[in-house]
Order: structure tokens, then C-alpha cells, then sequence
């Protein structure tokens, strides 16, 4: 008889996030529709650079030649293909919209992760949600950021290098902070994500804010979120007072 735990779902870091700013019951986001797309933009950024394929470079993203095995290939051809390189900022902005969220979604479904839901007009679906169906994936996640805030505290950074404010790296925790030693890379570029796109309160309430916003600007693809975000509610502001 085969005993053996079934090993946990490995998402994609646009898939955690996507799965985390989804509320389980309806399926609808749980952040307006544009900061959910520009999340998922810095998301895509984040994966792409810890697969090896992009990298910082001064203030550039750049294509690296490596060729991983990953579902964002449209979105790694798009950062090769342009003629001149952009600022992380710009490529949110050019990585944002409906359909690489979409398509997140659909790889989740095919995954038997969410499903597809909605009102049907001559058989198409014209109001198109994607609930829960399975919980063990988000569970895990949820374990996982947890356990950052609320293991016992100590001193020190985390066993990968910290990330240069302008520089290329993975987020790590910020020295002498009261935080764990050497959460994984994965959790902490998650964590930065979610606070830049302002899910992290949302999911933990009592998280610590200082640290998690110290994370989030540490890391540029979160970074480049906040930034991108900033724009649009200032385009918004100026709108509102034409």
C-alpha cells in the first residue's frame, strides 16, 4: 500500500498570486480589475527573472539567451523581440491586460486548481469568473507567507543576497530585521508582490506593513508594480478634476 503524501502543487509565481487575489466562492478579484493586471504584469517579471530567462541590468530588463521551460513563452518572445530595452516600470505597463491574465487562469483550470463560471449568451461566456476547486494549492501558499510572520523572531538576513534597490537578485529579508532567517526566495518575492499590489492586508491583517513595504521596494519587479501603479491612480486623479 502506497503511504506517500501527495508532494504540493509548484505554482508559478503569476499563478500564486492570481490564485491569492481570487475570492474562493464567487471568483472574482478580490483588487480592481487594473491592479490585478499590473500585478500579474510584475508577477510575470518576477517568474521570468528567477528562471533565469530576464535580468536587471542597470535600469534595463534584458533577455539573458536562456531558454527555460515555462507557460509564459509569449510574454519572454515579446521582452526578446523588442529592438530596445525597457525600464521594469515600462514592461509592467506593456505586460498588463486581459489576456496573460486569462491564460493564468485557463492553466490553472486545466490544473483542476479554479474553475470556469459565468453567464452564457450563444454559448459564449460573457461574464467570466474562476472560482476555487481545489484548496490544498492556496492553503499551501497561505502556510507558507504565514509562517514568515509568525515564526519566532531573530536577527539576521536571508541565506540568499539581498536584492540591490537598482540592482538584479531575489528579495531577501532586510538586515536586522526582527524577521526569519532564510525564508525561500519564491515566498518573499510573493510577499513583495502582494504588498505592492496591496493584497497583503487584505490576506493578513496583522502582517508587518513596515517590513513587507521595505520587501516590496527592495525587489524591482515589485517595485515596477508600485510604480506602475502610482501612474495610474495619478492619471485617474487628473481625470477626475478635467
Amino acid at each position: 500500500m502506497n503511504t506517500e503524501l501527495p508532494k504540493p502543487v509548484e505554482l508559478s509565481l503569476p499563478q500564486a498570486l492570481l490564485l491569492l487575489a481570487t475570492n474562493d466562492r464567487d471568483g472574482k478579484p478580490e483588487v480592481p480589475v487594473f491592479a490585478l493586471r499590473t500585478a500579474v504584469a510584475g508577477a510575470i517579471l518576477a517568474e521570468l527573472d528567477m528562471l533565469g530567462a530576464i535580468e536587471l541590468q542597470g535600469k534595463h530588463v534584458r533577455a539573458t539567451g536562456t531558454t527555460p521551460q515555462t507557460d509564459l513563452e509569449h510574454e519572454l518572445e515579446v521582452i526578446r523581440g523588442k529592438s530596445r530595452p525597457h525600464t521594469p516600470q515600462r514592461w509592467v505597463s506593456i505586460l498588463e491586460g486581459h489576456a496573460p491574465v486569462q491564460r493564468i487562469y485557463e492553466g490553472m483550470v486545466s490544473r483542476g486548481i479554479v474553475e470556469r463560471t459565468g453567464d452564457k449568451h450563444l454559448g459564449l461566456f460573457r461574464s467570466v469568473r474562476y472560482p476555487e476547486k481545489d484548496h490544498a494549492p492556496e492553503a499551501a501558499l497561505l502556510d507558507r507567507i504565514r509562517a514568515v510572520f509568525t515564526a519566532p523572531p531573530e536577527t539576521g538576513v536571508a541565506d540568499e543576497p539581498a536584492a540591490e534597490a537598482t540592482g538584479a537578485g531575489t528579495p531577501a529579508a532586510t538586515p536586522g530585521s526582527s524577521k526569519p532567517k532564510g525564508p525561500d526566495t519564491r515566498t518573499l518575492a510573493l510577499i513583495a508582490l502582494l504588498q505592492a499590489a496591496g493584497l497583503l492586508p487584505k490576506l493578513f491583517p496583522d502582517a508587518d506593513r513596515v517590513w513587507a513595504d521595505e520587501l516590496a521596494k527592495d525587489y524591482w519587479p515589485a517595485r515596477a508594480v508600485e510604480d506602475e501603479l502610482r501612474l495610474t491612480r495619478l492619471g485617474e486623479e487628473e481625470a477626475a478634476t478635467l
